[in-house]
């Protein structure tokens, strides 16, 4: 086989996005952070200039690998530079597009490609990967085939909604009975103040005054007063919209709002990618809190995601132990980082093989004054 790998430009063109879908298409691991219309908005808009750099595997013309990746000046406390994975702050996943049957020929060539790049600093970190996922599984075959380091440094588990189960069968199985009865109660309360509906968004028409009740609906909230809302910066801003509209375009958007006489008291935004869907940015009402309007419009959620034949699965992308959507969904997706090593020539492999044992020193001290080695 034909094997390459080309560095990309942080502003594809047409041609190149193009292809970015035909991989995104065939993917081994399903991930709509990384897929064309969230990725190509997050360049767009978030990359800040030259700081993303995208690193594409090919076999012959055909693109088998694509991640985006950008130079941390930290590694955790240590003032060691490394490459990552690129997450922006509203990138919940991290795991890089992979052609289904190529895993482990795009792996070697990603990592070929940064052992001989000058600008990838001493090694590679990885983060928000699926322990139990496609990536995991082909990075830890050729590192192990390559005599290459690769450790796990940090995993956690998050909520994930799985399941063959109706949204009302789910509901009576996995939620406890109090809670149901006091949602039912909450239901009841905010039916008395007038007309309460879900829908989901399916008119291209709308979309541009949805996307603007959701901006202007989180900055009305603790995250508008923090600064930390989607529209408290424009690059942001734009950066939604610019994801929802291409998501849309693609089938890939999945927009609920719940309304209480035609006025929308909480929103919650998707992004599909194959037979899954990752659950992006939720946004309600604080005024009426005292009716959970974020716990309901998750239950209308719950009945969208479980009567759609196209979604499997929808991962939660919240914190571990988050108290709201954990009393929901029962099943639950383990979150990685690893550190990979890098290899080189010369002084450069020097300067990575010592960083790298610098690291895993002080991951083993830090074990062992925890008691945990």
């Amino acid at each position: 086989m034909d094997m390459s790998v080309h560095p990309s430009p942080p502003s594809p063109g047409t041609g190149q996005r193009a292809r970015w879908a035909d991989l995104a298409r065939d993917a081994a691991e399903a991930n709509a952070f990384y897929a064309p219309d969230m990725l190509g908005a997050a360049l767009d808009h978030l990359a800040g200039g030259g700081a993303v750099r995208l690193v594409e595997a090919y076999a012959g013309e055909t693109l088998i690998g694509l991640m985006p990746v950008s130079i941390a000046g930290h590694h955790g406390r240590l003032p060691i530079a490394c490459a990552t994975n690129w997450m922006h702050h509203h990138a919940f996943f991290g795991a890089p597009m992979l052609r289904r049957g190529h895993e482990q020929a795009a792996w070697a060539a990603m990592l070929a490609q940064l052992d001989a790049a000058s600008w990838a600093p001493h090694f590679l970190h990885l983060t928000g990967l699926d322990a139990a996922g496609a990536n995991a599984a082909a990075l830890e075959a050729v590192c192990a085939t390559q005599g290459r380091a690769r450790h796990e440094i940090h995993r956690y588990d998050r909520a994930l909604l799985r399941s063959d189960l109706s949204a009302d069968d789910y509901w009576e199985s996995h939620v406890r009975a109090k809670k149901r009865k006091e949602i039912r109660r909450l239901q009841k309360r905010l039916a008395d103040l007038g007309a309460v509906a879900d829908r989901k968004l399916a008119a291209r028409d709308e979309l541009s005054g949805w996307c603007g009740e959701f901006l202007a609906l989180e900055r009305s909230g603790w995250k508008g007063r923090e600064g930390t809302a989607l529209a408290c910066n424009p690059a942001d801003a734009a950066f939604f919209r610019a994801a929802c509209a291409a998501a849309f375009d693609a089938g890939r958007l999945h927009f609920l709002r719940l309304d209480l006489d035609g006025r929308a008291i909480a929103m919650l935004v998707n992004f599909r990618h194959q037979g899954g869907a990752f659950s992006f940015k939720i946004a309600f009402d604080e005024d009426l809190g005292r009716f959970s309007p974020g716990v309901l419009i998750e239950l209308a959620n719950l009945r969208h995601v479980q009567g759609d034949d196209g979604i499997g699965w929808m991962d939660s992308c919240a914190a571990p132990d988050h108290p709201m959507i954990d009393s929901l969904w029962a099943e639950r997706r383990s979150i990685v980082q690893y550190r990979v090593a890098l290899k080189g020539a010369g002084l450069t492999r020097l300067k990575r093989h010592a960083a790298m044992t610098l690291a895993d020193g002080v991951d083993r001290l830090a074990r062992l004054m925890k008691g945990q080695a």
